[in-house]
């Protein structure tokens, strides 16, 4: 009897390239290799084409095919993106097959060939033998149905619901099968080939084991071979099965049969294959099929506790539980759920079963086999195995119902495939482990499963590669950890690539590692493969999740809000397919950010592998989609600057070019600008990069500008100087003249807040000069402004008042009376700096009246806090002290930290020389700390220094020396001569003293 193995190898041969395979589960082999096709709604669409081949099959029949409830509005849209998706399948495998499925007026056809098709050509086969079964030739006839049987894989479209449709095509071939299984049986016996037609038959009554015509036909061959006891006890089982099943007698012509049948004096023992079929006792119990527990099973503690005792309570209850462990691909969910099986085997004694339901392979398990696979091991013979699923689910219900056991569900693709195999009642535990969540599971428990924590994912790796090993290079291991994204079966894979490298230092991998373009390459060993993993998961996506994870991973390491993937996607709105993403464990839920709203973001390993697929799409719909993106935050983020409490001196945008609108929905989330800023402020200092990256680089100067006002807020002055330096470049190669004046302006006050004076009046200058060839007045003020500034602090405060005078004229000639506003205030610091402090105050009142005037709060406060300086300079301590409470009030409730540092510093320095060192001490600490969060060299030796005085005042000599010294160390750096000489005057101990602390 021929190999059934190489005769469907044989067959596979038969068919071309490309082949449309049914007779089982539904597969697309172009090229050799097996096509993914997605998710259930691509799959049904071309099993509903498949069976109709090069005939339209109308939108109306296939949209009651995917939808047999009530279809939703965009049933047609979301028919042609499932056949776009096919179609991409396709072509990516073989770029001339993308053309098989064409659409058509009503609606769409596939386009194949009789040999690309396994039904057609099986039917082809059984009408070729049946020609040569009429001209005598059984010989010919045979091989034609082996070939023809060899076909068959499983059931029609085994693992898909069946439309109702569908039934008459499936029954055809359900009965050309057996009609061909019958005619290989003649064919056999005409041959005198009887032992094959005997094995055959036995297979068959046992695959069908209530249909009389084969007991008929196997009775009859056991007899003509002359295997007579054989036949007797053959039919006496026949008769035995149908009283059981049935309640019946065998009919006439199967007693007929017996009658022609000589009783033999004994009738010898069953064959093991006959025997099988009788009904047979319960195997002993318990039964254990649950896989080994990984032996260095690292971490989980709280999961595997939670579980354990959750089972062990419901145990106890005799109520069944079912738990659902979700997770991204490779976090480990198989491993818990096997630990949690073996922990609690004594708490189910009736024992434990385990399945794999390949919900992620391209041909998922049918809950058809698997019932079967779990009734057989419950005892069940294959003839008493009900032939449809409500059946069988019921009867696996029956046999759990008294019993106490744990089953394992191990890969679950959806709810669907899971419901029919779950207990009713009874004290049954199952646990089921799923990519992605499976919400409509009524009554199960969700557990969701994360990335190990770091010193877990430390101890699997040492318990893999060993602790010498590790603790020799704990930064290279931690490298490796963080590369691996603490993902267990990456660091799986990279623990087992180095104990089979025992000469490879840590380093070796981690450096290999670092490289993202490379990574995965590197994340392979054996049959482990982190990039496998994940294919298995986005093979299953529809189209359109799928292009968004691509294009999601395109946008680099960043957390990203909703109305991201729909601007990657070019939609309004795509929650419906971030929902998948998310359900899918692709895309994570990280937290809600400043503005209530969800982020997401994609884990390394994910984002590396969505890199990838990115990389192979079309390079121009990539930079559409990122650009749509970057467009996106550059609406928002301009919005969020108009709309700030404080107004900025400076520009954050070019009002002679248009803006994009801002994404849909998104209006809601400028409720609170400054909010908004700081939930995007790593994202929007990485769309700058991304920007000049792609070559957009009017995006990139123009991010950079409208996050400026933030950035001056908080003081965030590494993101400000960074996303600067990208964007003059950038700015340059755009040739935006006014783009580089904005950012140049910008630099020159970073340059101005770190005390980089030099840099400042190069920035502020090349601002000026370009400010001018634009013809832009406001603009050259501003500049003018910080140049009038820097030459202010040299000392220099006659041309300080010419630049400010200038800057004047130009804000009055712009109509910007906010630019007068701050202006007013710097001629008064101007003639402060001279000792005249009439004038001083004259320019600081003014000014305060302005800003009141055009509701300026920020301009107010910097008023009040100069006017509060005056008053201290003239010795005035009681109301310099109130003014400058005032303007922190102000400063405060604007959010502005940056100001509340400077005035702080004011105010403590206040108290200081008020005696009220308390107050002074915890004022100035806190000043300290923001000028050093900020950079602000010169404000810190200030403030160094009144410590170095309030701490020598409360006679505490080594911790004024310490700050007299930090503050001394910061003037030499800056060098700021005069200071410099005054304090090491004051340091420098008399002939014959210690060291000397001048208090204040």
């Amino acid at each position: 009897m021929p190999d059934h193995g190489d005769l469907a190898a044989q067959a596979g041969k038969l068919l071309t390239s490309l082949a449309f395979r049914i007779l089982g589960p539904l597969e697309v082999i172009a090229e050799g290799r097996t096509v993914p096709l997605g998710g259930p709604k691509p799959r049904l669409l071309l099993a509903a084409l498949a069976l109709q081949p090069n005939v339209v099959v109308s939108t109306e029949v296939l949209v009651e095919i995917l939808w047999p409830g009530t279809a939703p509005r965009s049933a047609a849209a979301n028919i042609r993106t499932y056949v776009h998706s096919l179609r991409r399948r396709l072509a990516e495998t073989a770029p001339e097959l993308g053309d098989r499925i064409s659409s058509r007026a009503s609606g769409y056809l596939l386009s194949a060939a009789d040999e690309e098709l396994d039904h057609v050509l099986f039917a082809n086969h059984a009408a070729e033998a049946r020609k040569a079964f009429e001209r005598g030739d059984a010989e010919a006839a045979l091989a034609l149905l082996d070939k023809a049987d060899a076909l068959w894989r499983g059931e029609v479209l085994e693992g898909l619901p069946h439309d109702h449709g569908w039934g008459a095509a499936i029954a055809r071939l359900a009965e050309l099968r057996l009609s061909v299984q019958e005619q290989r049986l003649q064919a056999r016996l005409a041959l005198g080939r009887h032992g094959e037609a005997i094995a055959e038959l036995r297979g068959l009554v046992t695959e069908h084991p209530l249909r009389e015509e084969l007991w008929q036909q196997l009775v009859t061959a056991l007899r003509d071979g002359g295997r007579i006891a054989e036949a007797v006890a053959a039919y006496e089982l026949a008769e035995h099965t149908l009283e059981e099943e049935l309640g019946a007698k065998p009919g006439p012509r199967l007693r007929e049969l017996r009658a022609t049948l000589v009783p033999p004096a004994a009738v010898p023992e069953l064959p093991a294959e006959l025997a099988a079929l009788r009904p047979r006792a319960q195997p002993e119990l318990p039964i254990c099929q649950l896989p080994l527990d990984l032996p260095d099973f690292t971490g989980r503690e709280d999961v595997v506790d939670q579980l354990v005792r959750r089972l062990r309570e419901h145990g106890e209850t005799r109520r069944p539980t079912v738990v659902v462990l979700s997770g991204a691909p490779g976090v480990g969910k198989s491993a818990i759920a096997v630990r949690v099986a073996h922990a609690v085997r004594d708490a189910f004694g009736d024992g434990q079963l385990h399945v794999d339901l390949a919900g992620t392979s391209s041909s998922p398990r049918a809950p058809m086999g698997v019932l079967a696979e779990l009734l057989r091991a419950l005892g069940i013979p294959d003839a008493g195995l009900p032939r449809d699923l409500p059946e069988r689910s019921a009867l696996l219900r029956s046999r759990l119902a008294g019993k106490r056991m744990c089953v394992v569900l191990d890969d679950a693709g959806s709810a669907a495939q899971v419901r029919p195999l779950l207990p009713g009642t009874g004290a049954c535990a199952v646990l089921v482990t799923s990519r992605v969540r499976l919400p409509d599971l009524d009554g199960a428990v969700a557990v969701d499963v994360g990335l190990l924590p770091e010193p877990e994912a430390a101890r699997l790796l040492e318990g893999i590669v060993g602790a010498e090993r590790v603790a020799a290079e704990p930064d290279n291991a931690a490298a490796i950890l963080r590369q691996c994204g603490y993902l267990p079966l990456a660091i799986r894979v990279a623990g087992a690539k180095l104990t089979n490298r025992p000469s490879w230092s840590l380093r070796i991998l981690a450096d290999r590692l670092h490289d993202e373009r490379r990574r995965l390459d590197e994340l392979r060993v054996g049959d482990l493969a982190v990039r496998a993993s994940v294919t298995l998961s986005y093979d299953l996506l529809p189209m359109s999740a799928a292009a968004a994870f691509r294009r999601l991973g395109a946008l680099g390491p960043i957390q990203f809000p909703a109305w991201v993937v729909a601007a990657a996607l070019g939609r309004s709105s795509a929650d419906d397919v971030l929902d998948v993403l998310v359900d899918a464990h692709l895309v994570e839920l990280v937290a809600s950010d400043a503005t209530g709203q969800p982020r997401y973001r994609l884990h390394d390993l994910l984002r590396v592998y969505a890199a990838e697929l990115a990389e192979r799409d079309a390079l121009e719909k990539t930079r559409r989609a990122a650009r749509r993106v970057l467009e996106g935050y550059l609406a928002l983020a301009v919005a969020a600057a108009e709309r700030m409490p404080i107004h900025f001196f400076g520009q954050y945008r070019d009002h002679a070019v248009p803006y994009p609108k801002l994404p849909d929905g998104t209006e809601q989330l400028l409720a609170d600008p400054a909010a908004w800023f700081a939930a995007e402020r790593h994202s929007g200092v990485a769309a700058v990069t991304l920007a000049a990256q792609l070559g957009f680089d009017d995006l990139a100067w123009q991010l950079t500008a409208a996050f400026t006002p933030y950035f001056d807020l908080r003081g965030h002055q590494d993101d400000w100087h960074a996303t600067h330096e990208v964007a003059l470049t950038a700015a340059r190669r755009a040739g935006a003249v006014r783009g580089e004046a904005i950012v140049q302006r910008n630099l020159g006050q970073i340059h101005l807040y770190q005390d980089s004076y030099a840099e400042a009046f190069v920035a502020f200058d090349a601002a000026r000069e370009l400010y001018e060839r634009v013809g832009d007045a406001q603009g050259t003020g501003v500049a003018l402004a910080g140049l009038g500034t820097i030459v202010r602090i040299q000392g220099d405060n006659d041309l300080a008042l010419e630049r400010c005078h200038e800057a004047s004229k130009l804000f009055a000639e712009a109509a910007d009376r906010h630019g007068e506003a701050v202006i007013r205030i710097a001629v008064g610091a101007v003639w402060m700096a001279q000792k005249c402090y009439a004038p001083a105050k004259r320019w600081f009142t003014d000014a305060l009246e302005l800003a009141a005037a055009i509701g300026d709060r920020h301009r107010e406060a910097h008023a009040l806090q100069r006017l509060g300086l005056l008053h201290q300079h003239e010795g005035n301590l009681g109301p310099a002290r109130e003014f400058v409470t005032r303007a922190i009030a102000v400063f405060t409730d604007l959010g502005d930290d940056h100001c509340v540092g400077y005035a702080n510093q004011n105010l403590g320095e206040l108290c200081l020389h008020s005696g009220d060192f308390a107050h002074a001490q915890l004022l100035l600490v806190n000043s300290l700390s923001v000028h050093r969060r900020n950079g602000d060299r010169r404000s810190e030796a200030e403030v160094s220094q009144l410590l170095g005085e309030l701490h020598s005042a409360l006679s505490q000599p080594e911790r004024s020396r310490t700050y007299s010294e930090r503050a001394l160390a910061i003037w030499r750096e800056l060098s700021a001569r005069p200071q410099q000489s005054a304090l090491e005057t004051r340091l420098e101990p008399a002939p014959g003293e210690g060291p000397r602390i001048v208090s204040a």
